[in-house]
């Protein structure tokens, strides 16, 4: 069977065709960005707009823009929609900003062999640590408690903690009350948390519920938030895009 010698092939082709097929190839290989598909929209008051895409909503149209976001208008003042002949390159997602995770922060290696011991779920300690004292030994409230997880006197007395401004120490004793508090609420964390920071008698008192003292709401909210942050943005936790409606007269 008879094969092309590759050395006795010669391209003749212009400069010009040549700059077309090196951009054909470098489209065909995702060197450049593909045309994206858009839309222009025609208003009865002789305006006019670019849009990504359209749709209809019952009596209004949906009008995607370019650079994200919506607008609602009514189908009525608009006279047509057309395709748009001057293509424009698909803006490139951006990289997404990072949300702060629940911090690791010092005591790592502590933190996790103490969290692995009480089953408590080491991010979980780690926002109460971010929250109560951010990482701070020798924190002090007024109130009196100290550390790490900000343990009151007579709770560390209670956790057997001898010296509440010794890490490891106070790290054990803490845990040890949330998995205490974790117990007594049937694993409910929010109410766990409630009870660290108002005491279970209070959450005992409101019907087994988070006090409706805002300091605790604020509390769990953050130690919360701290807890299940982790990682990128993602698709699903991005903010929809704005819509906005036009008036009729514009």
């Amino acid at each position: 069977m008879w094969t092309p010698d590759s050395s006795n092939i010669r391209m003749t082709m212009s400069p010009q065709g040549r700059a077309i097929f090196v951009f054909a190839l470098m489209v065909s290989l995702g060197c450049v960005a593909r045309p994206a598909r858009a839309e222009l929209v025609f208003f009865n008051t002789g305006r006019s707009l670019s849009i990504k895409s359209h749709r209809v909503d019952g009596d209004s149209l949906v009008l995607v823009l370019r650079g994200g976001g919506e607008i609602v208008c009514d189908r009525a003042i608009v006279s047509r929609v057309t395709p748009d002949e001057v293509p424009y390159p698909e803006p490139e997602a951006a990289a997404p900003a990072p949300l702060p995770a629940a911090v690791a922060g010092p005591f790592s290696e502590i933190i996790d062999r103490v969290a692995a011991e009480q089953d408590v779920p080491v991010k979980l300690v780690r926002a109460v640590i971010q929250v109560e004292s951010a990482y701070n030994v020798r924190a002090r409230s007024p109130k009196g408690a100290m550390g790490l997880m900000q343990l009151m006197p007579t709770t560390a007395l209670e956790l057997g903690v001898h010296n509440a401004f010794d890490p490891a120490e106070n790290i054990r004793g803490g845990t040890a009350y949330l998995r205490q508090l974790l117990d007594r609420y049937d694993g409910d964390e929010q109410l766990a948390l409630a009870a660290y920071n108002a005491g279970a008698g209070a959450v005992d008192r409101h019907g087994r519920r988070v006090p409706p003292f805002q300091e605790t709401r604020d509390y769990v909210r953050r130690v919360g938030s701290f807890a299940s942050v982790e990682g990128p943005v993602t698709v699903a936790n991005r903010q929809a895009p704005k819509r906005v409606r036009v008036p009729a007269c514009w």
